[in-house]
């Protein structure tokens, strides 16, 4: 489904030098490394947040590198930014509403919708709130929900899991497998790199700006390089 070939991208003093990483149809693949390894730039370069300075983004076999954000998400890549960035002052289900600001048809909303809060009844139950008033927990659901209504074809995260409690975390991971069960590709940057490995087919370790290693989620959590460095063994 996505396809990156060579992607070389400077945004504020960082490098990216070459990278180059495939996201097969239905699968979840996952970029892990160190804080300011390049993941989230990377990310951030997919979904037309940063230009290129060179390299191929393919989605579908389409060439949308340098796109805008919001022609990409029509596309159906849609974004689940590090910090959530809800709107505060928009109840919780005008932030969901947002998410589907593209989208024409009615009824698959409203479907979408009450899917949304199947995944989230905690959402449901808070749906009149406005969204600064929910915990960090219900905000990182929030912003899946939101970005699960442009109904994407590929959805990225980035950094989901960061600032949530061991059990918020494992119910966020648990929904990202129940989301991809229902058919959404997902590529996921997370710096909890067990739980990431643990739920991808496909991984790549990222550092200073390179890959540098590449496997099967159970290949990379054997991995002795990966176990030191990411896992704390």
């Amino acid at each position: 489904m996505l396809s990156v070939k060579e992607l070389h991208v400077y945004y504020e003093a960082f490098t990216l030098s070459g990278i180059s990483l495939e996201v097969p149809q239905g699968k979840i693949v996952t970029l892990i490394g160190a804080n300011g390894a390049g993941k989230s730039t990377t990310l951030r370069a997919i979904v037309g947040l940063v230009r290129p300075r060179s390299g191929s983004i393919k989605l579908g076999g389409q060439e949308v590198a340098g796109r805008p954000t919001h022609w990409l998400i029509q596309q159906g890549i849609t974004m689940v930014p590090e910090g959530r960035r809800i709107f505060p002052n928009l109840t919780v289900q005008e932030n969901l509403e947002i998410g589907a600001y593209y989208r024409t048809d009615r009824a698959g909303i409203e479907r979408d919708l009450a899917w949304v809060y199947s995944l989230f009844p905690r959402l449901q139950e808070r749906r009149r709130q406005k969204g600064g008033t929910l915990s960090g927990g219900e905000q990182q659901m929030l912003a899946i929900g939101r970005a699960l209504m442009s109904r994407p074809r590929l959805l990225a995260l980035d950094e989901p899991s960061l600032g949530l409690a061991p059990l918020l975390v494992k119910e966020v991971f648990r929904v990202l497998r129940e989301i991809n069960d229902q058919g959404t590709t997902i590529l996921l940057v997370e710096q909890n790199a067990r739980a990431a490995l643990q739920l991808a087919d496909y991984g790549y370790v990222m550092e200073t700006g390179q890959i540098v290693l590449e496997g099967t989620g159970r290949d990379l959590l054997g991995n002795e390089r990966v176990r030191r460095a990411y896992l704390g063994e």
